[in-house]
């Protein structure tokens, strides 16, 4: 009996503490009725311009990578680009690029090589803002990030919360990148949205 009790008090703790960690939501839903509701009014809402700016830190190295490789194809390894493999990740979106900045959201997705001839990226990601006047909205990126290029500029296809509707640019540039393949990644968007 003794072991049981120690069991479910272990599992008792474990839930508390999990239920204490602060946990990225795709978006805060609302009934459907609410969102009708929205869109009834929508004829008459004015649309809204919005600039982002953040960093995405993306790492690939240690003990809790935020972006791991899911599968690859046969001849991934003998691809000069990386052609066929597919990661998933869950990026920390801060307010600069160091380490301790403030987190302001995730970025959650999945990406892969999609290029034979150049290091180039297909992005499918959610931007999900979990801090600040944005939190529980979110913004979908759909596009080719040619990793390699100063600059690179990916479409905004939609989002949710205060960015339903979503469409815009944006903008990536490489702020650091380590041997070891960590990346920090400076993002400026522009969304239009009601």
């Amino acid at each position: 009996m003794g072991k049981i009790n120690s069991i479910l008090l272990f599992c008792s703790i474990a839930i508390v503490i999990l239920l204490t960690i602060p946990v990225a939501h795709c978006n805060i839903a609302q009934e459907p009725k609410a969102v009708d509701n929205w869109f009834q009014k929508l004829s008459h809402a004015k649309q809204k311009m919005t600039k982002l700016h953040f960093y995405f830190h993306d790492i690939v190295s240690g003990r809790s990578p935020t972006a791991v490789p899911i599968a690859q194809a046969n001849s991934t390894s003998h691809s000069p680009t990386a052609f066929g493999q597919l990661a998933v990740l869950d990026d920390r979106l801060t307010t600069g690029p160091e380490i301790n900045s403030t987190t302001i959201g995730r970025a959650q997705g999945i990406v892969g090589a999609a290029s034979l001839e150049e290091f180039s990226l297909l992005m499918s990601l959610n931007f999900v803002f979990t801090n600040g006047k944005y939190n529980g909205s979110t913004l979908s990126l759909l596009g080719c990030n040619t990793v390699l290029n100063e600059f690179r500029e990916m479409p905004i296809v939609g989002g949710s919360g205060v960015f339903r509707l979503a469409q815009g640019v944006a903008t990536a540039k490489t702020h650091t990148l380590s041997k070891n393949g960590d990346a920090i990644v400076e993002y400026n968007i522009v969304v239009l949205h009601y």
